[in-house]
């Protein structure tokens, strides 16, 4: 239920968990009572539910909501309700849909027949021998009702009740064919009796009356019809002075004139012979009367004609008249619902969602209290403990116990208690885990508490960045409990019951959002089941103090008898004293509270006169729940319980009561089973009679708990235990997947639609084929509104039901449901799916799709303001592509997302290849966190913690083996630079920039400590190492050496005399042994590790200039591995003997093996392998393992098998350490140069100090998808032909060489040798010409079609390098930059001869400038670009230029139009600038700023000059519109962006991952005012445009952007601006 609008007050109790009385409103469901006679309104009901119930239905789904009529009367024989209890069942219908229904809750269908009188099932004492008074004197009489009438005195007031019909007349509901003859004189014997004590009550209760024996008016009910009652209860319903019903009255007119007719009968009431019923007529024409004069405001009449004696059911006027009445049903319908929907609107706050929830909660704990006795000592121990630890820090409290003793009860009586402990004003807030959507989750459990806990402390609540990202929530989430506690008020207390209730999402059963300590004022109580998923062994590992835990026992007996004695006075009943020893006896066998609550909802049925002998109790809780099974069976029949409790079973999320019925009447073998013996009375239309199901509803009682899932209540089963009994009795492996494949087929919309599915019924013995009018189930039902129930439950139930292809079909292959799952229930959700499927088969373009999907995942992350669905299709197909044509169910997946661009009307590209890294590769996924670099990085011993710091002072703890953030540790403020894991994961240490040293418990995410320390000496050298052994912790920086007592940060000795320097470097060798220092000239000296006093000083042989670059402990060898600036690598003894071995340049690291056998050297771009012994240094390999830039790091796996080695050059490269070494592969996709290597398994860890975030690999992937590979330039000079065929650059590694590559087949197809290091590039297209500019000054010129080098042009003064290149848009001329002058050439084609023409012009830089971009008319015209952000442009014909509007930083980027009317500028800044070159001045000015952006590299005019193409540093293509400057669309790609060349259609692109991007851009004639580019990008941007000369009109959208007048000017300013907060990108 939704709370309705809340006072402040209830609103406050509410946020502090105080009870309060909170108006319920209506749920999204639409439920509507239809009410009528049996057989007069059956052609109508039918009508209704052919035309009017599914268009209601379509209407309603198109609005959230669910639409459910409840039809009592529909296809039951009256041998079913032998029990008496129809009227009863249906006035309680009406009440649900009263309770439940947004819209209309009741309709009736009034004819000409009163109906169906029923005897009152139950009878009061008092008015029942009154009534029996009458009667005294004929004893035949009152023997008749004494026979029927039955007193239970179990009762309070005692009362008569009316026994079934098989009581005396066991035959009444026997179909059976061999039975008929029986059954048929059991018929005819209860209409007549029926109609004697009917006539008996009615006679003596008028006496009565008349007498004033009775109240005024009780006689009614024993003349009253069922249709009266229901209208009676139907027409009460007028919340807020509103309607909720309507009532539509058939009139045939002078019906009673044809009493000779076949069908008169069927129309109006008459008595066993025949004649009219006057008295029914009568009290109908007052029921009549009654309706117009009350209730005329939604009164619907229809005459119908009785035509030749009979009503023609076939005739036009008929088919008129059903017509009209499903349109007036239908209009009235919708408009109650529009109505409820409108006022529920207006009515909305943005905090009704918490409070819904607060209410369930709260409402729950209310009821679990209302029956709660004893317990007292077990809650005073815990109030005794919560008291204690008030104003200090402790740990939660945890309350543990078997199933079924009690838990939830006790908890919920916490609620009371604590307050009464801690005081009145203590905020207490409690989640009864797994009883509501919002608290089945832990991620939206931590956000409604969150929200609720701040409102309540009047604390900034969450942002909706925090609370969509699950880590950053949990960190929210720890800081507020301390900002609670520092506040010293009122005490927080948060109340978690059943954590074995949380799905295991996010790792909520590993417990690493559950705070580990409380601060003062703050406490935290949870519960959990002792042995499920092992939640209790966590706990009690992280959590190791015996006196935080309590244990729930079983109830005493005498405690039993006091709980059922308040059970039965909460529904007024009593038992006998047989009655009440046999509930104890077996309750004395179990003592659980769920068991006692199974016997009294079994014993709150016996009635007085049932003797104990007749009476069973179950001696244990499971038993208890099948005796409850196999009750509902004898009364219900097998099939039916069994398959409707499965369903129920096998749902993912619980089943709403209008899915269930249709579940259930698309069950061939339910509906072979009802129909056995009778007909369905529509052979059209076969479905469950709704009856059925109420009355099974009803016998299940309170064991049918309602929840919401999925927006919506839903049905599910009281305890897990009832669960589990269900699996055991009914759902073997076959019935199970027969079960799940009816769920697949509904929630899949198989037979929706007017599909008819084929049955055989036994009676008819003949197939029919019929519509089961169940709903359609559509994706969505309108734009805006998804089918939330089919994303849940489809994937499910055909994964379950084995329908593997299907699955593919619908969900795993199909693009629009994965982009709309993202959309609205997270990547996360949509993963769970994948997972299960693969768990479970294997299918490797499953797989792929997954890995794909988690290769998306952190973009989808950083996403703000909901899920861009154009980024998840050109994600998919971008990663997908390369895959295409191996796979039909990627092929497909592909079209998919071809065919939705076509459609798409916003801005947009569409990849033509595969750019992003594919799935299937070592990539596994991305973890991010940090907004700067990633500085450090330690494992736990066992591999399964990772730890690391950022630049931004962060440090953040993952789980590796479910990559999931532990904690969050906040508290440096600067660059951090050491960490060390120790105490077997419990604790870290790390050191940082901010001069501080911080001892961190990782089991609780808090700081134990912090010493302060002088870090400045950083910079040079920096080493934390704690030794376990002697609980000491050693910092190191520069030449202080410092050492603390690890227990309390005191300190122990500092190191700091004249033999260390800013040179020095130190290893610690290990537990009692000695630290050993290295200076400068090889000045070696040993140290006490315990005290800190030099105890030797050695001077190294041959290193007397040596300054030491890295030192490595080998604690195995007490010695140390020394590298040097000189190349020296040395291996130095304690006493100062030193073997050493040399390498070409300094060397960069040492890295050695587990058994300190093998030592890696990493120096310049190579790495060498030595092998160690105790007296030599022996190279192993003749050649050197090399990179194409400069060796960082490395790692040698555990095993020693693998060495891994990252480079600046962007790549990560595994070599095998076996017998022969050699390159295994090498990984490409880290995207910054790798400074961290950590390995584990097969599992590999990448970090870099120039990007925020760290890559998992695997080093195991299936080498089978291993995709084309990537060419590697990791520079911005490239140049790139126009189809995208071949990219040209500088060989990695080698800059005096050009590499020609292809990059479809991803193969290099030439080397070129220049020999000189390359400045520049350009290749001129429509000549196929390479132009080459070299640091010699030299300018070359290469045929692309034979790569003949046709030009080798040297300038006169040749110590001017060729630093910039530029082809005017004719490709007629070329001009080449050097530092002090520009030349422009005229340019040949390949086949002239020269190639490189006269010189043109020659215009001279002035010294004061240093160029940095360039561009070139086909006029001569230059335009120059500097480093301090100055632009020139240099007109033909003139040797001075012509000053542009400067740029704040150094211009990188220039481009012209192909018309060279135009050009682009951009620069390190945000500033961009469109030039109007016919005037010389800028037509648009751009301001882009976003988190990580740094300035335009590249840029490019499209070939009809409409738009431009930029590429940043923040890893962006981005289109703007030339005409007005407005910002078109931003594509994330990943890495920089090196080169853009426009196609025909839009553009390809070169980045420094390698792989090349060619895409298609479209977009509309008129872009949708209400599109934002920017809509889920962290980023705003701001375009000002000129309009007129000298003219600025500014436009600006978005908060806090004013438009005004600039003062010194009258100028009008229009400032365009997307921002992240701005819904809208329009010109204002």
């Amino acid at each position: 239920m939704k709370a309705r609008i809340l006072h402040a007050g209830q609103r406050h109790d509410l946020l502090r968990g105080e009870s309060t009385n909170v108006p319920v409103d209506q749920s999204n469901v639409v439920r509507v009572f239809i009410s009528s006679t049996f057989t007069d309104m059956s052609v109508e009901r039918d009508a209704l539910l052919d035309n009017a119930y599914p268009e209601i239905q379509a209407f309603c789904q198109k609005l959230g909501l669910v639409f459910e009529v409840v039809d009592m009367r529909w296809g039951v024989p009256d041998a079913l309700t032998t029990d008496h209890m129809s009227t009863e069942l249906c006035l309680r219908e009406i009440e649900s849909c009263q309770k439940m229904s947004i819209g209309p809750t009741f309709i009736a269908l009034v004819g000409n027949r009163y109906g169906y009188r029923p005897i009152p099932r139950i009878i009061e004492e008092k008015e029942f021998e009154e009534l029996l008074l009458k009667h005294s004197s004929d004893p035949r009489s009152s023997k008749l009702l004494l026979d029927w009438f039955w007193k239970d005195e179990n009762a309070i007031p005692p009362v008569y009740i009316l026994q079934p019909i098989t009581m005396h007349l066991p035959y009444y509901s026997d179909v059976r064919p061999e039975k008929r003859e029986e059954h048929q004189k059991a018929l005819q014997s209860w209409s007549e009796l029926q109609q004697q004590i009917a006539d008996l009550l009615r006679t003596a209760a008028t006496q009565a009356e008349e007498e004033g024996r009775i109240k005024k008016g009780a006689k009614h009910k024993y003349f009253k019809s069922v249709t009266e009652f229901e209208i009676d209860q139907g027409l009460q319903d007028t919340r807020g002075g509103d309607v909720y019903s309507s009532i539509f009255i058939r009139d045939i007119p002078n019906i009673q004139g044809h009493s000779e007719q076949q069908q008169f009968h069927k129309f109006i009431d008459v008595t066993n012979d025949g004649c009219i019923d006057t008295e029914a007529q009568e009290l109908l024409t007052s029921l009549k009367t009654q309706i117009v004069t009350k209730y005329s405001k939604n009164l619907h009449v229809h005459q119908v004609q009785w035509s030749s004696g009979v009503l023609d059911e076939q005739s036009e006027a008929h088919r008129e008249y059903l017509h009209n009445l499903c349109q007036n049903f239908v209009e009235d319908i919708k408009q109650q619902v529009l109505r409820r929907v409108r006022v529920r609107h207006e009515a909305q706050d943005e905090m009704d969602w918490l409070f819904e929830e607060l209410s369930h909660h709260m409402d729950l704990c209310h009821k679990k209290c209302s029956i709660f006795c004893g317990r007292t000592q077990l809650l005073t121990s815990i109030c005794q403990s919560i008291e204690l630890q008030n104003k200090c820090t402790h740990r939660p409290l945890v309350i543990h116990g078997p199933s079924g003793t009690g838990k939830t009860a006790v908890m919920s009586k916490l609620v009371v208690e604590v307050r009464k402990s801690l005081g009145k004003g203590t905020v207490v807030v409690t989640r009864l885990l797994g009883t509501s959507p919002q608290s089945s989750e832990i991620h939206p459990v931590l956000k409604s508490v969150c929200f609720q806990a701040c409102l309540a402390f009047k604390l900034k609540p969450p942002s909706a960045h925090v609370v969509n990202s699950y880590n950053e929530l949990v960190q929210f989430f720890h800081s507020l409990l301390s900002a609670v506690s520092k506040k010293k008020r009122e005490a927080l207390v948060l109340i978690f019951d059943s954590l074995d209730q949380l799905s295991s999402n996010d790792g909520a059963h590993r417990l690493h959002w559950l705070p580990k300590e409380c601060p003062p004022k703050v406490h935290i109580i949870i519960s959990t089941l002792p042995e499920e998923f092992n939640i209790l062994n966590v706990l009690q590992e992280a959590i190791p103090s015996q006196e935080c835990y309590f244990k729930v026992e079983p109830l005493s007996c005498e405690h039993g008898q006091q709980v059922i004695d308040m059970l039965l006075m909460t529904v007024k009943r009593k038992l006998t004293g047989e009655q009440q020893e046999l509930i104890l006896e077996g309750f004395r066998q179990c003592g659980q509270p769920l068991m006692l609550k199974l016997s009294f909802d079994e014993a709150k049925r016996w009635s007085s006169y049932v003797p104990a002998s007749e009476l069973y109790v179950a001696k244990g809780t499971r038993e208890s729940v099948r005796f409850l099974y196999a009750s509902l069976e004898k009364k219900h029949g097998k099939v039916l319980v069994s398959h409707a409790l499965g369903y129920i079973a096998c749902s993912r999320n619980g089943l709403s009561e209008a899915e269930l019925k249709e579940i259930l009447s698309l069950d061939d073998e339910v509906l072979g089973d009802i129909y056995q013996y009778w007909s369905p009375p529509n052979k059209d239309i076969i479905r469950l009679p709704p009856l059925l199901w109420t009355r099974l509803r009803y016998d299940i009682g309170e064991y049918l708990v309602e929840r919401q899932a999925d927006g919506f209540p839903v049905l599910g089963l009281y305890h897990r235990q009832f669960v589990e009994v269900v699996h055991e009795l009914y759902l073997s492996a076959e019935e199970k997947t027969k079960h799940h494949s009816v769920l697949a087929d509904f929630f899949k919309g198989t037979w929706s639609l007017g599909k008819r599915k084929a049955i055989t019924l036994p009676l008819l013995k003949e197939t029919l084929v019929a519509d089961r009018k169940v709903s359609a189930q559509p994706l969505k039902f309108g734009d805006d509104v998804v089918n939330l129930r089919k994303l849940s439950e489809l994937p499910y139930q055909l994964l379950n039901a084995g329908r593997i292809d299907e699955l593919k079909q619908e969900v795993l292959g199909n693009m629009e449901w994965i982009v709309c799952k993202i959309q609205v229930t997270g990547m996360k959700s949509l993963l769970e799916d994948f997972y299960a499927c693969t768990k479970h088969i294997d299918c490797p373009e499953v797989q792929l799709i997954q890995d794909a999907l988690l290769l998306i995942w952190p973009t989808v992350d950083f996403m703000e303001n909901g899920i861009d669905e154009s980024v998840l299709y050109v994600e998919m197909l971008a990663r997908l592509d390369f895959f295409k044509g191996s796979y039909p169910m990627i092929d497909e997946l592909c079209q998919q997302c071809v065919k939705w661009y076509a459609m798409c009307p916003n801005p947009i590209f569409s990849p033509l290849c595969g750019f992003f890294q594919p799935p299937g590769g070592p990539l596994r996924t991305t973890l991010t966190g940090f907004s700067k670099g990633v500085t450090a990085m330690e494992l736990s011993a066992d591999c399964t913690v990772l730890v690391a710091g950022s630049m931004d002072g962060t440090m953040i703890v993952w789980n590796l083996q479910d990559i999931e953030v532990i904690h969050t540790l906040t508290g440096h403020s600067g660059e951090v630079l050491c960490i060390k894991v120790i105490h077997n994961k419990a604790h870290a240490v790390s050191g940082s920039f901010d001069h501080t040293l911080r001892l961190w418990n990782l089991l609780t995410g808090k700081e134990v400590y912090s010493i302060q320390e002088d870090h400045s000496d950083y910079k040079h050298f920096a080493l934390l190492q704690v030794d376990e052994a002697t609980d000491v912790i050693y910092s190191v920086s520069g030449s202080q050496i410092k050492s603390w007592h690890l227990e309390n940060g005191k300190p122990l000795f500092q190191i700091s005399d004249g033999n260390l320097d800013h040179t020095t470097h130190t290893a610690v060798l290990g537990s009692h042994s000695s630290l050993l220092t290295v200076s400068f000239g090889g000045k070696l000296c040993v140290w006490d590790q315990g005290k800190g006093t030099l105890q030797n000083t050695h001077c190294l042989p041959g290193l007397g200039i040596s300054t030491p670059t890295c030192i490595l402990p080998l604690r195995n060898q007490e010695r140390v591995a020394i590298g040097f600036d000189d190349g020296v690598v040395a291996m130095v003894s304690l006493n100062g003997s030193c073997v050493m071995a040399k390498v070409n340049v300094s060397v960069t690291f040492l890295v050695t093996s587990e058994d300190e056998k093998c030592l890696v050297a990493g120096f310049g771009k190579y790495v060498r392998i030595f092998k160690l012994d105790s007296s030599s240094i022996l190279k192993t390999l003749m050649t050197d393992l090399e990179h194409g830039g400069r060796v960082q790091t490395a790692v040698i796996s555990k095993d020693g098998r693998l060495l891994i080695t990252g480079s600046n050059d962007e790549t990560i490269r595994v070599w095998s350490l076996l017998d022969d070494v050699k390159l295994t592969d090498s990984v490409e996709g880290m995207g910054a140069p790798t400074t961290s290597l950590l390995v584990s398994g097969n599992t590999l860890i990448s970090a870099s100090r120039s990007a925020y975030y760290l890559k998992i690999w695997s080093l195991a992937y299936d080498r089978q998808h291993k995709t084309i590979t990537p060419f590697h330039n990791r520079t911005t000079i490239t140049g790139l032909s126009q189809d995208g065929k071949l990219v040209c650059f500088p060989k990695t590694g080698d800059w005096e060489k050009i590499v020609i590559w292809n990059p479809e087949e991803g193969v290099m197809l030439h080397t070129l040798d220049v020999g000189s290091q390359i400045l520049c590039l350009a290749v001129v297209q429509l000549k196929e010409l390479l132009i080459c500019g070299l640091r010699s000054g030299s300018l070359l010129v290469f045929c692309m079609a034979t790569w003949q080098r046709l030009v080798c042009h040297l300038l006169p003064r040749q110590w001017e390098a060729a630093q910039r290149v530029a082809v005017s848009r004719s490709e007629e001329k070329l001009a080449v930059a050097y530092s002090s002058s520009i030349i422009v050439y005229e340019l040949h084609s390949a086949e002239s001869d020269p190639v490189l023409g006269e010189v043109l012009v020659t215009f001279h830089v002035p010294p004061q400038f240093t160029l940095s971009s360039l561009a070139v008319l086909s006029d001569c015209s230059v335009l120059l670009g500097m480093v301090t952000g100055e632009l020139h442009l240099y007109p033909a014909g003139s040797l001075s230029p012509t000053v542009l509007e400067p740029h704040d930083s150094t211009v990188t980027c220039l481009e012209t139009s192909h018309n060279e009317l135009y050009a682009l500028s951009g620069c390190q800044g945000p500033i961009q600038r469109i030039w109007n070159l016919s005037v010389r001045r800028w037509d648009h000015e751009m301001s882009y700023k976003g988190l990580f952006f740094q300035g335009v590299v590249c840029a490019a005019f499209s070939q009809d000059d409409r738009h431009v193409y930029t590429g940043s540093q923040d890893r962006t293509i981005k289109v703007w519109d030339l005409q007005n400057g407005s910002l078109l669309t931003v594509q994330y790609v990943y890495a920089e962006v090196t080169r853009i060349v426009p196609t025909s259609d839009g553009m390809v692109a070169s980045t420094r991952l390698g792989y090349l991007i060619k895409e298609r851009f479209t977009s509309p004639a008129a872009v949708d005012p209400s599109y934002n580019p920017l809509r889920n990008i962290r980023a705003s941007c701001c375009v000002r445009s000129r309009q007129g000369r000298g003219m600025r009109r500014v436009y600006a959208t978005g908060p806090g952007n004013i438009s005004r007048e600039t003062p010194k000017r009258s100028q009008t300013r229009a400032l365009l601006q997307n921002s992240m907060q701005s819904q809208t990108c329009s010109l204002l």
